[in-house]
């Protein structure tokens, strides 16, 4: 499994894992892309971009992760709540992944904004994270 997948795995175990977080978004409210009608609040794995962080010694990446929070219902107080869990749970923690170790994941931005056209807020959290 590359870095980026096992990132990723492992990012969605501590989403999913964390029954706060569960009780906010419902138990399938982690997804990999918006439905057409989707049932929000949800979060999409958005964006990642990976770039080769290697030195002479050490094999090395760099991962720019965007995870999206959706919300329609209480607009963007809900969307900014489960920001601030999903930013809790991830910033600077400590991952196992399979096949790659996990120097640090450290949440970089977050930004919010009402969708034009629709009722859907969406905050989106950027994180950046290191693995050799």
């Amino acid at each position: 499994m590359s870095a980026a997948n096992a990132l990723l795995s492992s990012i969605h175990l501590r989403l999913a894992g964390d029954a706060v977080l569960t009780a906010l978004i419902g138990p399938d409210g982690i997804r990999d892309r918006l439905q057409t009608r989707p049932k929000l609040p949800a979060i999409v794995i958005g964006e990642m971009e990976t770039r080769d962080l290697s030195t002479v010694t050490e094999a090395g990446e760099e991962h720019l992760i965007t995870l999206e929070v959706w919300s329609e219902g209480d607009g963007r107080r809900q969307a900014l709540e489960i920001t601030a869990k999903v930013t809790a749970l991830l910033d600077n923690a400590d991952l196992a992944l399979d096949g790659a170790l996990l120097v640090n994941l450290l949440r970089i931005s977050a930004r919010s904004r009402r969708e034009p056209k629709t009722r859907y807020y969406l905050s989106e959290i950027r994180f950046r994270a290191v693995t050799e």
